[in-house]
């Protein structure tokens, strides 16, 4: 059997972007703002329902110099349950990250939580939008406005998503979005800023380019994160299929649903009242089930299905802290990363391979699969 992935990069027809990309060798311009970048910062702009986009040449320096362009100082409170990349970033602008605990439900920032956190040295939040689930906005807004705090969310996993019809890129003060290969949007590699804000577009746009602001001036020590016409012409093909992407994702979620969805000691997290979904993401959480997390890791891997310890292990819980943290004060996040798995999920998923994921972990009766397992305990 051909291994199943845990995710698949979609891709257009490949004449498709042969067209897209041909008139770059009559410009051989491919890089530093050209014709694909305008055109694709353009219609992000319109799809995402934003004012201003800001594209990287990847999602992690997208909020690393988002959260440098806001000069903050002191301590950001964020969540640990995420990619590295959140945490990465504000450690590497010499920020304190201060880490919050997550709600059971849909994993996102405990806005119960963060009032308690907040000290006189507190300037962000940094909340995760997970799995396409989007934290609680307007409550968030509120604590930010009562703190005057700036608010920067990863919305890596939100592509797409609207929460009241409102689309989550005008969230906060500003939204990084990541276009990874693996992501509902990819541009191969890739991301961007959306904000209302002009000026922190104007200086994002300095950053990535060397802190260059002329032909003889160089006012920032900025860096080199800029998106080139390739990636750009990659987004502009993708772009033009993602409602169709998202509905084949969906149809893969709800498969999932229909087999799992009312099996005990398995729970399954379904989108609050007035999101819409970009089904990004298909978490498990075993909770009593016959197997545990890492008992049905093994039993897919073993008949070539892959899935994913993610998140896992907690951002706060890296060894690069020493004892800083106690992963023991982020207990919800601490159960939800050691029982979590995610499922393969992609536009092209086969529903009977979606069948035959479900099937191995439902069916105790898998000799094969259960004699590994004991071999791999005896180890």
């Amino acid at each position: 059997m051909e291994p199943i992935q845990v995710t698949k990069s979609s891709m257009p027809d490949i004449q498709e972007y042969m067209e897209e990309i041909k008139d770059l060798w009559d410009s051989q311009w491919l890089t530093n703002n050209g014709v694909k970048h305008k055109k694709l910062e353009g219609q992000l702009s319109k799809y995402l329902d934003a004012e201003k986009a800001s594209l990287f040449t990847n999602g992690h320096l997208a909020l690393e110099y988002t959260i440098e362009a806001f000069n903050l100082t002191g301590e950001v409170i964020t969540t640990p349950f995420t990619f590295a990349s959140t945490t990465n970033a504000i450690i590497r602008n010499g920020l304190k990250p201060v880490f919050c605990d997550i709600n059971p439900y849909d994993y996102t920032i405990s806005t119960d939580s963060i009032e308690r956190l907040i000290t006189d040295q507190t300037t962000a939040i940094v909340p995760v939008h997970v799995y396409g689930n989007i934290c609680d906005v307007d409550e968030i807004e509120r604590i930010a406005k009562k703190y005057n705090l700036k608010v920067i969310y990863d919305a890596a996993h939100a592509f797409g998503v609207t929460v009241n019809g409102m689309g989550v890129a005008n969230c906060g003060d500003a939204s990084m979005f990541s276009f990874h290969a693996t992501k509902v949007f990819n541009t191969i590699e890739g991301g961007a800023i959306i904000t209302k804000n002009e000026e922190l577009v104007k200086k994002l746009n300095i950053l990535k380019n060397h802190g260059i602001t002329g032909p003889e001036s160089v006012e920032y020590a900025g860096g080199n994160a800029k998106m080139n016409e390739f990636q750009a012409a990659m987004g502009i093909c993708n772009l033009r299929n993602i409602d169709g992407d998202i509905q084949k994702r969906k149809a893969v979620v709800d498969r999932y649903f229909e087999r799992l969805g009312n099996v005990n000691g398995i729970r399954l997290c379904k989108p609050r009242l007035g999101v819409e979904s970009n089904y990004a993401y298909f978490p498990v959480v075993f909770d009593g089930f016959r197997f545990s997390r890492d008992e049905v890791f093994e039993r897919l891997k073993t008949k070539n299905i892959y899935s994913r310890k993610y998140f896992y292990p907690l951002t706060n819980s890296f060894e690069y802290h020493g004892d800083k943290y106690d992963i023991n004060k982020t207990p919800v996040a601490k159960d939800i990363a050691e029982r979590v798995l995610t499922l393969p999920l992609y536009a092209d998923l086969d529903l009977k391979d979606v069948d035959k994921i479900c099937d191995i972990i439902l069916n105790s009766d898998n000799t094969e699969c259960d004699a590994i397992l004991a071999l791999s305990r005896e180890e």
